[in-house]
């Protein structure tokens, strides 16, 4: 996996000079909305995102707005697979849920940060924040994971309520961290690396994957997830343990969401701006 270049420009630089916050870290802690649900950060992301725009919405009609997708944890591996591969919501979706929720005064643009962007990432955050847009990050999690911290489970939005220079401050939960390692989980291929014993414990005799190797979209034969189960499954009859995890498609695009009021300069110059162009 390459990682995003991060690359300067003299515009951006004396644009994005200093901090840009939303809110102080105080106001965060006694702001912030924690998980609101299982799977659903882009639904908590989006309560927050109307509450720095003024806009008012009970947490349980965001996630209904929302659509959070919830993991089949019951169901046997190929539909479990399936359903981790879109567990959560896209971006598309939280553009969706924060119109709905809204009632149509906040509007979303999503700008990909993968394939790699030529942008220096803090100095263009702080430009848009400083004129009122409020940002969502969507992140491969298992991207930059600290050393001895185990590899966690699942993609990621959070609310981003400031920059610093090299900093990163985000909501759900709180925290702060540094702008290469934000970079790296914002840059990744939309996949999702399953634990070992989440399949296994799932894989029967009977298991037949040819469904999903069917299935419209092509990306589970491109990565043969049928191969990389069989293998974890012979490793298993021959008590070896290599492949700790399986890869399979997410339907998740790494990047960040901007949101603003719709009938606002803004909110316009949002909606018309083009994607960052490629590195």
């Amino acid at each position: 996996m390459e990682e995003c270049e991060q690359v300067s420009g003299g515009e951006e630089e004396e644009a994005g000079a200093g901090e840009a916050m939303l809110w102080s870290i105080q106001e965060a802690l006694e702001r912030q909305t924690l998980q609101i649900g299982a799977s659903a950060c882009g639904a908590t992301a989006v309560v927050d995102v109307l509450k720095a725009l003024g806009v008012s919405v009970a947490p349980e009609e965001v996630d209904s707005c929302v659509q959070t997708r919830l993991r089949r944890n019951e169901s046997p591996l190929p539909d479990y697979l399936l359903s981790r591969s879109e567990a959560g919501a896209t971006h598309a979706q939280l553009i969706s849920g924060a119109e709905e929720a809204s009632k149509g005064k906040v509007v979303g643009h999503f700008f990909h940060l993968h394939p790699r962007r030529r942008v220096n990432l803090v100095p263009w955050l702080a430009r848009w924040i400083r004129r009122g847009a409020v940002p969502i990050a969507t992140m491969n999690m298992q991207l930059a994971v600290p050393e001895g911290e185990e590899l966690p489970d699942a993609w990621h939005h959070q609310l981003i309520f400031g920059v610093a220079p090299n900093a990163v401050f985000m909501t759900n939960p709180l925290d702060v961290v540094s702008e290469d390692e934000v970079h790296q989980r914002l840059c990744s291929e939309s996949v999702l690396l399953i634990r070992r014993e989440d399949v296994l414990q799932r894989l029967t005799p009977d298991c037949c994957l040819s469904d999903l190797m069917d299935h419209c979209d092509p990306r589970w034969r491109d990565l043969d997830v049928q191969g990389q189960v069989k293998q974890m499954a012979e490793e298993e009859e021959e008590e070896e343990d290599n492949l700790t995890h399986i890869k399979i498609p997410a339907a998740y695009r790494s990047g960040i969401t901007l949101f603003a009021l719709r009938h606002s300069h803004l909110g316009q110059e949002l909606l018309d701006s083009p994607e960052l162009p490629l590195l």
